[in-house]
């Protein structure tokens, strides 16, 4: 079927995002959906089609839970697909919209992305001592901190980055989130507070990590002439992107994400953007470590190599600078439940495209970047969204 049509996004819902949340994955999803539904003016029947993201069984405890969140998602007796793809599901998942509607086999679709980490004990990390190469890797005990210790590492010493350059995100970031109304780490902290807060793995403190979260959200896909029906200021999906690198972190310089710059590129060429960074008005870029943002700044191509830090410690990335990122306050603010944190992301560019964000308000903004990575250090999913003009 080689047929595209242009995709709107006409409602946005999210549930607050916390570290144990009394409610089910399966609620968790019915209020995220409901919100959505409620934004965009639409009951569950006028929905063709439900995407549903979720990260491993084994954060709920409950075995095929896509099928189980089914119902609450409001796919009962609907064309329904579930996606994971590790972190990057919470942009992967739109994505996946995106192929309803573009190929003209749907005119709506429901976006649901939830995650219920707390019942995962002792720890949410718990949940990946099965996911090491039993040959290569898990002879090591690895964890993910430490994995990720190794990156950053590796990106600081081959371009002279200071431990105090990353830990401006967490101040930029956890204070945007001030202004977000489901956040769960907002703060007013200084990057003292970062460097002296303890260190997990070298380089990384604990003000470096985004907290583990249970939460929601939900967006609503569909084709131009129904959007029409239903709103006046749609938000087009212009350009959709991914990339899967290889699942060997071992075999691979980690100084630069080559599976974000892959996704973001095929995005970019779909939504005709030739500049990115004088095209591009705000950025959500996955942040479950401060210099995650950076890194992925730059796989954005938003930023030159071994620049972004600068960028960020000279202002230009703040909410009110030349190239805001992470106006929402991001994962390291709002929260990070694996799924639904690049979905939380879908939904402030919404917000931000139709100037719905309140406080957290980018002026003058027509076109946003969200973008998620999943796995280790191997995928990269990227959405562009545009102002309807």
């Amino acid at each position: 079927m080689n047929i595209r049509k242009r995709v709107a996004v006409i409602g946005a819902g999210i549930t607050l995002y916390r570290r144990r949340l009394k409610e089910s994955g399966k609620e968790l999803s019915f209020y995220a959906a409901n919100m959505a539904l409620e934004s965009a003016g639409m009951s569950r029947n006028e929905i063709d089609s439900v995407v549903m993201g979720t990260a491993p069984d084994a954060f709920d405890g409950i075995h095929m839970k896509s099928e189980n969140l089914l119902d609450g998602a409001g796919a009962t007796q609907k064309p329904y697909t579930h996606v994971y793809v590790g972190g990057g599901t919470g942009v992967f998942a739109p994505i996946g919209g995106w192929w309803h509607i573009a190929s003209g086999m749907h005119d709506t679709c429901l976006v649901v992305c939830e995650e219920k980490m707390s019942p995962c004990f002792p720890h949410p990390q718990t949940a990946f001592r099965s996911i090491w190469d039993p040959i290569i890797s898990r002879p090591l005990n690895p964890n993910l901190v430490w994995i990720f210790a190794l990156e950053m590492h590796r990106y600081m010493k081959v371009h002279g980055i200071p431990k105090e350059h990353i830990a401006q995100v967490a101040v930029k970031n956890k204070g945007n989130a001030l202004d977000h109304p489901s956040a769960q780490l907002a703060a007013k902290i200084t990057v003292d507070d970062v460097l002296n807060s303890e260190i997990m793995v070298y380089p990384v403190n604990r003000l470096d990590i985004s907290p583990p979260s249970d939460g929601a959200a939900a967006l609503i896909l569909a084709s131009e002439d129904v959007a029409r029906k239903y709103t006046d200021a749609p938000v087009w999906l212009d350009g959709v992107g991914w990339s899967l690198d290889s699942a060997y972190w071992t075999n691979r310089d980690l100084y630069f994400p080559q599976y974000v710059a892959k996704a973001a590129k095929m995005a970019y060429k779909m939504a005709k953007i030739n500049d990115p960074p004088q095209e591009v008005s705000f950025a959500e870029p996955y942040d479950p470590f401060t210099y995650k943002e950076l890194h992925h700044m730059e796989g954005l191509l938003l930023a030159e190599k071994g620049q972004a830090p600068k960028l960020t410690v000279e202002g230009v990335t703040a909410r009110d600078g030349d190239l805001p990122i992470c106006p929402s306050g991001g994962l390291l603010g709002v929260g990070n439940p694996i799924a639904a944190a690049g979905l939380m992301k879908c939904c402030e560019a919404f917000w931000q495209l139709r100037d719905e964000a309140g406080k957290r308000q980018v002026p003058k903004a027509e076109t946003g970047v969200c973008q998620a990575w999943g796995d280790l250090m191997q995928v990269g999913t990227v959405c562009v969204f545009k102002r309807d003009s």
